[in-house]
């Protein structure tokens, strides 16, 4: 899961793309960078760590021009400890392009392969994202004549992008000299939104961004959604073209960014996130009613933050009280992505503290937005009868996460799933729980569905183990898995050694 940002304006665009990618820091927090163009030269900066620490005043000086992109990483292919593979990424041929992505390429592997023997291109890290920019530099080679670039030739080329590529991907790209190229896969599965705003002088900016809420602070209006397989390109003057550039599509966009990854107040393929998590709160409130109605629950506790809306819903429709029961340091990273379950566990402790008077003598009722691995339940609910619980239920606004995740999330190895090997009673056996309530699947699809009927398919593999691309074998599954428990062991690699930074200043101001 990445965060990405591309924008045409009018002005300079280093403090928008600064504060943009604030706002979008939830989606990654191992690097941050930003490039720029000013005529037919780049700048660039990039860098490990959060946005606000890979930027000081002399980084955003250097910045110049009036459009660029952003992006903030948060690696599922690559290394995390490698800041060579911070985005954008640089190529200087054909006419130089920058690009910054979201997602995760299936086949990195193959095309790798493929570009060295057939297309005499080398790859220097093992991001799929330098992967992705230089299948796109090819096939724009291509598909242009000569020296010359223009709107069709780079369509042609994104239209080589989807014939080649496999995966999930949004991104955004810079081309010297010519403009702002955004682009989804067929199948939609991460998101990227369009917004625009009107100057006092009548001229038209353009925004494009992984999602609306970056639209929303920077004053742009949402404009729609980017279509699968579809490729939009503004021109460095700020005139917008679009087309549909896949030969077959389809609407699949991620579950997990609704059930938790999005913001809620974005709006994702037409459908408030907020409003989402709060039909999934229905949902598992009627669901309660039917398998657990002698449950004596005194009050509902959401686990914070993105399990709220469906705690809230959850009270509302059972009619018990909604109470905060945890308070959340946000000083500390997500134990979603944190190394090592020992790790993980104390950092349960550091990040939530509970507010004992709402638990004492109390049954209380848990929401949380899904159980991954199951070790940040296990502590919760021993913090809840700690703080003098008398039962503790626990309740996930999602199915259980049983198979692993290809398209873009950096979800744990299978056997670090809770739920891969274990039926729900043997879940809630492990996390000590007197009772636990999954969504079920379809639940899930109708309350996201129920906010935009035309949305018919969904991303769901971490829950039902189907890949919508179709491409995943079981080889494939083995070999994410080494890869995966291979990084966790090699935690730390040397940096350096890859892409070229332009303007990349070491020291700080």
């Amino acid at each position: 899961m990445c965060g990405i940002l591309g924008v045409v304006s009018t002005s300079p665009v280093n403090q928008l793309l600064y504060d943009g990618l604030l706002v979008l820091q939830h989606r990654g927090q191992d690097a941050a960078g930003i490039a720029t163009a000013e005529g037919d030269r780049f700048f660039m900066h990039k860098g490990p760590g959060l946005v606000r620490d890979v930027f000081r005043t002399r980084n955003m000086r250097n910045l110049a021009g009036n459009w660029g992109i952003g992006h903030v990483r948060y690696p599922t292919a690559g290394s995390a400890y490698n800041a060579a593979e911070a985005q954008p990424f640089y190529v200087n041929s054909p006419f130089g392009l920058l690009l910054a992505h979201n997602g995760n390429l299936t086949n990195s592997q193959a095309l790798t392969r493929e570009m060295f023997l057939a297309d005499r291109r080398h790859i220097n890290t093992n991001s799929d994202s330098e992967v992705l920019l230089n299948v796109l530099a090819h096939e724009l080679e291509a598909a242009s004549s000569g020296l010359r670039l223009d709107d069709a030739a780079v369509f042609r080329a994104v239209a080589g992008v989807h014939r080649r590529c496999r995966g999930a991907y949004a991104a955004v790209a810079m081309i010297a000299g010519f403009g702002l190229l955004a682009f989804r896969d067929p199948y939609g599965i991460r998101p990227l939104v369009i917004g625009k705003r009107e100057t006092e002088s009548g001229d038209t900016e353009w925004l494009v961004a992984s999602e609306s809420v970056a639209l929303d602070v920077l004053g742009f209006s949402l404009v729609r959604d980017v279509a699968p397989g579809e490729a939009v390109l503004v021109d460095m003057d700020g005139n917008f073209r679009s087309r549909q550039c896949a030969e077959r599509t389809v609407s699949a966009p991620c579950m997990f960014e609704y059930v938790y990854l999005a913001r809620p107040d974005s709006i994702i393929d037409g459908v408030s996130v907020y409003e989402a998590r709060l039909k999934m709160g229905e949902f598992l409130a009627a669901k309660l009613k039917r398998t657990m109605p002698h449950a004596a629950i005194d009050v509902v506790i959401p686990i914070p933050d993105s399990s709220r809306p469906s705690a809230l819903e959850m009270a509302l429709s059972l009619g018990l009280p909604y109470r905060e029961g945890f308070v959340k340091n946000r000083y500390i990273g997500r134990t979603f992505i944190m190394p090592g379950q020992s790790t993980r566990k104390k950092s349960v402790r550091q990040k939530l503290n509970t507010i004992h008077q709402e638990f004492r003598g109390k049954n209380v009722l848990l929401v949380d937005d899904s159980i991954v691995r199951g070790t940040t339940s296990r502590e919760i609910v021993a913090m809840a009868r700690e703080a003098g619980a008398r039962k503790v239920y626990m309740a996930s606004a999602a199915p259980p996460v049983r198979y692993a995740n290809v398209y873009g999330i950096d979800m744990p190895t299978r056997r670090e799933l809770i739920a891969s090997d274990r039926d729900e009673e043997e879940v809630r056996r492990v996390i000590g729980a007197d009772g636990l309530l999954y969504q079920d699947l379809d639940d899930l699809r109708a309350a996201v569905r129920t906010l935009n009927p035309s949305l018919q398919l969904f991303e769901t593999s971490c829950f039902d183990g189907c890949y919508i691309t179709g491409d995943i074998t079981a080889e494939y599954l083995s070999g994410v898995e080494h890869q995966r428990g291979a990084a966790k062991e090699n935690a730390s690699e040397p940096e350096g050694g890859g892409q070229l930074d332009l303007n990349l200043a070491e020291d700080e101001e």
